[in-house]
């Protein structure tokens, strides 16, 4: 059964804000259009369990809650509720998007009868997109509007979305991939795939355990690959300690990994995230593709900062890319800016 929007009076309205959020695998950012970026967190929530009413409660969210994956004592459980950009766990999304609203609140405000619009990659399906809906409106939210991953990025990137010219944008988040190609203020195509940071990480712990006997942690294969991440080989070496469990006893052990293996590991998904690029570059309008040919291509997202990726897809397209300034917070300003411009449909939450 459909949901009534909520009807409010007239001088209610006037005070009510509105709000993009970056619901992302890996973090969420929340921006206001008085504020700005008010929320910068992991996406993660911990639960305290209490058998003894059958219930769990809030312990942590954000950056205290990540803290926990992976070493939360048994009676805290904490969960990443996203995976590939979308809903995957609803009830700790719900909590989750409900906390961090009321973190952001008291940093210059908005009410909990914000208009919320929400970035979302291209390969969400109907019965994703109404969880992030049904999630949003649960923490507060009186309209909900989406926003595809690929133009937020673009318009938070700088890029002359508005303009008779084609431009390309490529967002690595945690959980995919969102290849898209602008023109006049729309998708002329869109290409999402379920690839992102968090598989650069998983191909590292993989690498390391076949190669070494090492078994590492998802956070500690994320700091190695930050410390010393690289999209091409052919770079001076540099050498980082990473600390996991033995394989063959299950004693703590140290292996040396260089950026050459980190290269090496994430080999894999790297070579799937050119796949769309190219993909993208084949099925575009040959005339936006020739625009792009002089324009070039923009980096956004987490896994922009992978060191050398520019250079590698550059030398794998023939064509100049370039990482966004800021690009971790591209798509949430982008979003904002969507919005205050007027270039969203005023979609209600139906």
């Amino acid at each position: 059964m459909a949901r009534p929007t909520p009807h409010y009076p007239l001088f209610d309205r006037l005070f009510r804000h509105s709000v993009a959020v970056d619901l992302g695998t890996a973090n969420t950012l929340i921006y206001t259009d008085n504020g700005g970026i008010v929320l910068n967190e992991p996406s993660v929530v911990a639960f305290q369990k209490e058998p003894a009413a059958g219930q769990k409660r809030v312990a942590a969210v954000g950056t205290e809650a990540r803290q926990l994956l992976g070493r939360a004592p048994r009676n805290v459980e904490a969960v990443r509720p996203m995976r590939h950009g979308v809903i995957a766990n609803f009830s700790a999304a719900e909590q989750m998007i409900r906390q961090f609203v009321d973190m952001a609140r008291p940093r210059p405000l908005f009410s909990r009868r914000a208009a919320f619009t929400v970035c979302v990659p291209a390969g969400a399906t109907e019965v994703e997109r109404r969880a992030i809906k049904e999630a949003a409106v649960a923490a507060g939210a009186w309209k909900v509007s989406l926003i595809g991953e690929s133009l937020a990025s673009a318009f938070g990137a700088g890029l002359p979305v508005s303009e008779a010219i084609g431009s390309m944008v490529v967002d690595i988040g945690g959980g995919t991939t969102e290849v898209g190609v602008i023109s006049l203020g729309g998708l002329a195509y869109s290409g999402s795939i379920r690839v992102g940071g968090d598989s650069f990480d998983m191909a590292i712990v993989s690498y390391v355990r076949n190669l070494y006997g090492v078994l590492l942690g998802e956070q500690t294969a994320e700091h190695v690959k930050k410390g010393i991440g690289s999209a091409v080989r052919d770079v001076p070496v540099e050498h980082m300690n990473a600390t996991g469990r033995s394989v063959d006893d299950g004693l703590p052990r140290t292996v040396q990994l260089s950026n050459h293996d980190i290269a090496d590991a994430i080999e894999g998904p790297l070579r799937q995230v050119i796949g769309a690029v190219k993909r993208a570059l084949e099925t575009a309008p040959a005339e936006l593709v020739t625009d792009i040919a002089h324009s070039g291509i923009v980096l956004t997202g987490g896994g922009a900062l992978l060191g050398n990726l520019s250079r590698r897809l550059t030398n794998e397209l023939g064509l100049d890319v370039r990482v966004a300034d800021e690009p971790l917070t591209c798509a949430v300003r982008g979003a904002g800016a969507a919005v205050a411009a007027g270039l969203l449909d005023d979609c209600a939450y139906e």
